[in-house]
């Protein structure tokens, strides 16, 4: 009697353990959405914000679409192009996260090359950037994405 109640518990517990991983999964899986991005240089002050629209394409590839900077910048004067990234990862605790990473290269002047990396974390994606490219545009610092 006492090996049947163990027994019984034990399925009864595990069963639960099922569930409540299964539950865990109904989190957001994606970077789909429309972003406001504020990227601050080592120095403390606004460099560059932009919004953009994001959407997962599959096998680590990002499509970005809507991309605008809501800053002037002499680096940036039209025609730019974007690339994005998102690897996705997670626990079984149902925590998603993933690594993020987007390019924009100017058009106009030519040989600019934005460049972000970071973490995204639900509606939050933050990391640092790079910009190289002609003269007077270099720099980096941290970046902050919201999802809107």
């Amino acid at each position: 009697m006492q090996r049947f109640l163990l027994t019984t518990a034990v399925t009864l517990l595990f069963g639960l353990f099922l569930a409540g991983c299964g539950a865990s999964n109904t989190k957001a899986t994606t970077i789909n959405g429309n972003w406001t991005a504020t990227l601050m240089n080592t120095g403390g002050t606004q460099a560059f914000a932009f919004t953009t629209s994001l959407v997962e394409s599959g096998s680590g590839t990002v499509n970005v679409t809507n991309f605008s900077f809501s800053t002037n910048s002499p680096c940036f004067v039209s025609g730019e192009t974007e690339t994005g990234t998102f690897t996705l990862s997670g626990d079984f605790g149902g925590n998603v996260n993933g690594k993020f990473g987007l390019n924009v290269q100017s058009s106009s002047p030519a040989g600019n090359t934005l460049t972000l990396t970071g973490t995204a974390a639900g509606n939050t994606i933050t990391g640092t950037w790079s910009l190289t490219g002609g003269s007077g545009c270099a720099g980096n610092g941290a970046f902050t994405m919201m999802r809107m």
